[in-house]
């Protein structure tokens, strides 16, 4: 059965995409840590990180580096967090947001659903930042 991020990327279910390619695909997350809020995701469904071929992992951190340094010109933050997961959805994902402080990683923190607009709006400035090189 396809994960949530395979029915994204296929677009069976709606996502707000920065960055697309033949291996992965980064769109933001739902519910986002911080406005920006990431996900690089293998086209690949592959559970763990340790079992990704090496291309492929320093692809997904090339592809979440040019995302991170977008997001330092499309949002005002002082650092960019990632975090690698597989836990909540069982498909390989790095998460990339903007940061102003240790609180910004706490997933407590994180908010509900996002407003479809914000999302939006994010993407847009994003995507923007990501045009700019």
């Amino acid at each position: 059965m396809a994960t949530i991020f395979t029915k994204i990327i296929e677009g069976e279910i709606p996502g707000e995409f920065v960055y697309e390619d033949e291996r992965c695909a980064a769109f933001l997350d739902v519910q986002p840590m911080t406005a920006g809020h990431t996900l690089v995701v293998p086209r690949e469904e592959t559970p763990h990180w340790v079992d990704l071929d090496d291309e492929l992992a320093a692809h997904l951190f090339a592809v979440a580096k040019r995302i991170g340094r977008a997001q330092e010109r499309a949002f005002d933050c002082e650092k960019v967090g990632l975090m690698v997961q597989g836990y909540e959805v069982p498909h390989v994902h790095i998460h990339v947001w903007p940061t102003t402080s240790l609180k910004d990683f706490d997933p407590a923190q994180r908010g509900g659903q996002a407003d479809p607009d914000e999302l939006r709006a994010a993407g847009e400035r994003l995507r923007a930042a990501l045009a700019e090189g």
